[in-house]
């Protein structure tokens, strides 16, 4: 397996190449180029683990209000989309147990992503389609504030999919395999 300095590597070349070069997230160019993007790598299979790192990585944005979002990058666990799936739905519990709804929310990603009721080869799919499995934390009021100054943020989605299917499957398929080259 990579070590985690490529893992952050081949990540950040995916933000760059696909979420900011397919514009993806109108948002997302600002706070690479600002430099407020934490990246955690956990290396663990085990489920508690992996979540006790999403929630360390909440209180870093509590204690750190230049990090404005944070990348919690899974290698070596969940590769069925499936559990992932349930961690995530793990992850939306521990948040809430914790405390942390409405200051944080979290956005998924992962190599298999596949939208409810979408084909397994839809390219619109690649839209959350990553390296690795990953979640992200974003601050809830920044989210907030991005969404209110954005002329059509409801139709960022349906732009997105559309975006990826006019570019077509091997097109999509090509840029994220070539993040991993990184």
């Amino acid at each position: 397996m990579h070590n985690p300095t490529d893992i952050i590597r081949q990540t950040q070349k995916w933000i760059d190449d696909v979420v900011i070069g397919c514009q993806f997230c109108p948002f997302a160019a600002r706070e690479v180029k600002r430099g407020s993007v934490n990246y955690r790598v956990e290396r663990s299979t085990d489920r508690k683990t992996c979540l006790q790192s999403l929630l360390e990585e909440c209180h870093r944005l509590t204690e750190d209000p230049a990090i404005e979002t944070t990348l919690v990058i899974f290698p070596a666990a969940f590769h069925r989309f499936n559990a992932f799936l349930q961690v995530m739905d793990m992850a939306q519990k521990a948040l809430k147990k914790a405390g942390y709804v409405g200051t944080y929310q979290i956005a998924s990603f992962h190599p298999d992503y596949q939208f409810g009721g979408a084909p397994l080869h839809d390219p619109g799919n690649y839209t959350n389609r990553s390296p690795y499995p990953m979640l992200q934390l974003l601050r809830e009021d920044s989210v907030e504030k991005a969404v209110a100054a954005h002329p059509d943020p409801e139709g960022i989605p349906e732009r997105n999919v559309a975006h990826a299917r006019q570019k077509g499957l091997a097109h999509m398929q090509a840029l994220l395999k070539a993040c991993l080259g990184a």
